[in-house]
Formats: structure tokens, sequence, C-alpha cells
């Protein structure tokens, strides 16, 4: 079991990053694996709800099940269960420029040569910076879709 940590600044509210990290269509934007969307039990993650995924992991075609643990102003978490399992968390914090945003993905691997070889390749991609690019991605997202706060943040930022 390993853990993968990155943080970022967004220039967005809380809220706004929030609903970029809940909303499908934003995800396959900003996550740091390309999957898709399957199924999703309402119009966006949502605690209690649950989803789909699949994609490609080390050359091979993957799905996992998600559950939503809560999904709120402080942040969401959620876990994956397919070849491997992933215990995934964004915490948000608000600041006087927008939002800290800290990630952690944990990836358990189950028993199996083929289960070992895709935690090995989940890990290979978050020790090489996918976690971190991905954040910067998604707080590029919730600044566009939280333009005031975006905007003054910039304004901010200039001064």
């Amino acid at each position: 079991m390993r853990t993968y940590t990155a943080t970022t600044t967004a220039p967005a509210r809380p809220e706004a990053v929030l609903d970029v990290l809940t909303d499908p269509d934003a995800l396959l934007r900003w996550a740091p694996v390309d999957f898709d969307v399957e199924r999703l039990s309402g119009r966006r993650l949502a605690e209690g709800g649950s989803a789909r995924v699949s994609g490609r992991l080390a050359g091979r075609e993957v799905g996992f099940d998600v559950e939503v643990h809560y999904a709120d102003v402080d942040g969401l978490a959620l876990s994956a269960h397919g070849p491997v399992a992933l215990d995934v968390a964004y915490e948000l914090r608000p600041t006087s420029h927008g939002s800290e945003v800290s990630a952690s993905v944990t990836v358990v691997p189950k028993p199996g040569l083929r289960a070992r070889l895709i935690a090995e390749a989940t890990a290979a991609v978050l020790a090489g910076g996918a976690l971190q690019a991905a954040l910067g991605r998604m707080a590029h997202e919730a600044a566009a879709a939280d333009e005031p706060a975006g905007a003054f943040a910039c304004l901010a930022a200039a001064a």
C-alpha cells in the first residue's frame, strides 16, 4: 500500500473547486488517468453515490466501481474498487485568494500478478507527477468556472 499526495492553491472558492471535483465532464479533462464514465448514480458525484469507470492501465483495459463517501465544501472522498483498490481524498480549505486543495491517493494492490502489475503502473504514474499535474489542471478549471473569484485573485496577484 502506497499513498501519493499533492497540494495546490486554486484561485477559486471551495464551492467552485467542489463543482469541478464532482462534475463528470470536468473530471475527464483534469483527472490524472484517462478514463470513461460508464455509469453514474446521479448527475454528478455526490455523497452516497456510485459510478462505474473504465480505462487503460499497464496496457490493459480495467474497470472500477466507485463509491463516494462524502462530497461537500470540505472536500471529496471516494473509493474505487477494481484490479487494485484506490482510496482518494481531496481536502479543501478556503484561503484569502481562493482554496488550498490537498489530494491523496492510496493504492492498495490485490492478490495476483495482473493486479500487482496494474498497482505498479498506477504507482508509477502517480509518482511521476501525474497527481500534481492533475491538481494544476483542476485548479485552472475551477478558476475559469469561478470567474469573479478567479479574476479577483488575478488582480490581487498583479497588485
